[in-house]
């Protein structure tokens, strides 16, 4: 894939990337702080050893630029019968090049060869740079009533952490072709 700043490729993420990517977590967490919201941007970042665990089970993807370093990630996994997207950042210095719409396509081809109807999310309501840019990538809202006991547990955990301090929901988007 080419960007307007040169070139990137998706691939598997490396266990000697962790760090890197939870810095890259950190990175695109700080910018809550410009809408509002230090409470989320100071939170931990995803333990390193979920980090680790989902990349030897190749549930972690990377954008790399042209030296091979990550610069944006993915974590998912098969929830409810469908691919969920755990976290989706990339580092501010490489936004708006279209790399989480990258992401967000790999994902669907990998869900589609895993005979998976959807995607889905759990996303921040009126952050612009989540509900209403996955909306702009084809995803809708997911009522409570649409939730499996996977999502619904998801739902849970959230509030636990109070991560739910603004509104938040579940969007899905079906699989292409």
């Amino acid at each position: 894939m080419t960007a307007a700043a040169g070139p990137y490729r998706i691939r598997p993420g490396r266990p000697d990337e962790v760090e890197t990517v939870r810095a890259i977590e950190v990175a695109a967490a700080s910018q809550f702080r410009g809408v509002g919201l230090p409470t989320i941007a100071a939170l931990d970042p995803a333990e390193r050893q979920e980090v680790l665990l989902r990349a030897r089970e190749g549930r972690l993807l990377v954008v790399a630029d042209a030296a091979d370093r990550p610069v944006g990630f993915v974590l998912f996994g098969e929830i409810d019968g469908t691919l969920h997207i755990e976290e989706l950042d990339v580092h501010p210095d490489h936004a708006r090049r279209g790399l989480g719409a990258a992401l967000i396509e790999r994902l669907d081809a990998i869900a589609r060869d895993r005979g998976l109807p959807e995607l889905t999310l759990s996303t921040f309501r009126d952050v612009p740079w989540n509900a209403p840019y996955y909306a702009r990538l084809g995803f809708v809202p997911m009522p409570d009533e649409a939730l499996g006991p996977g999502l619904a547990a998801i739902r849970d955990m959230i509030a636990a952490k109070g991560i739910d301090i603004i509104p938040r929901l579940f969007m899905r988007r079906p699989v292409a072709g």
